[in-house]
């Protein structure tokens, strides 16, 4: 397990933040039915019993939105990864399907609205990570977006540089086929509520579809 720090900037902009981490060695695959079963009835209860106005108020979303106001992004113009995913369900258009983990990182994310972080463990380089606010001009390459200014956005970075925010995470350490370390990282901008019960449900569905026979648990704050 990686040691994680949140540095005094965070703490100073989000005093009640918290995070969980999990560890695991697993398997990747390219789809599997069983975690699309559960990802659709999600998808069709959240459709039909919310309103597209609705999702930022959702309190996990909503702290997390308020913590980019704070770290200096406005949370309107980069929006938090669960908020995203809400809102394109919201607007008809079905979850992309990526992978076995990407997909069921993205399932915890809909369901809990933690902005999730999700990587490959062994792309990190060095044993350590720190959450900070990034920096103008800071490089960073979002999964699928290009170039993404984390000018104030939470930032966590190794001993190279950035590998995620709750918009997007980095190129350099994103998940594939060939994956056989994750390292999930929940963002408890709302504090300790709701993280643990997060986190197991990574753990479980890791165990379920990721042929994982046991993980690492990791609080900090």
């Amino acid at each position: 397990m990686f040691e994680i720090k949140v540095s005094q900037e965070i703490k100073d902009a989000c005093p009640v933040f918290a995070g969980a981490a999990v560890y695991a060695a697993v398997k990747n695959t390219a789809y599997c039915e069983g975690l699309w079963q559960e990802i659709n009835t999600f998808t069709e209860q959240l459709t039909s019993t919310t309103q597209m106005e609705d999702i930022k108020r959702q309190p996990v979303i909503a702290a997390t939105r308020e913590a980019y106001k704070r770290c200096g992004k406005d949370p309107g113009r980069y929006r938090p990864s669960a908020e995203a995913l809400r809102r394109r369900l919201m607007r008809g258009i079905p979850l992309y399907q990526i992978d076995t983990l990407v997909d069921l990182i993205n399932l915890v994310s809909l369901r809990t609205g933690h902005s999730i972080g999700g990587f490959d463990a062994d792309k990190i380089q060095g044993t350590h990570l720190e959450l900070g606010i990034g920096k103008a001009e800071e490089p960073f390459e979002g999964i699928g977006r290009g170039v993404l200014n984390i000018e104030g956005l939470p930032v966590y970075r190794d001993s190279f540089g950035g590998i995620g925010t709750p918009t997007s995470d980095h190129e350099r350490t994103k998940m594939d086929i060939g994956t056989t370390h994750i390292l999930a990282i929940v963002n408890g901008y709302n504090g300790k509520e709701g993280l643990k019960e997060a986190a197991e449900m990574i753990q479980s569905l890791l165990k379920d579809y990721a042929e994982s026979d046991g993980s690492e648990l990791l609080f900090f704050e």
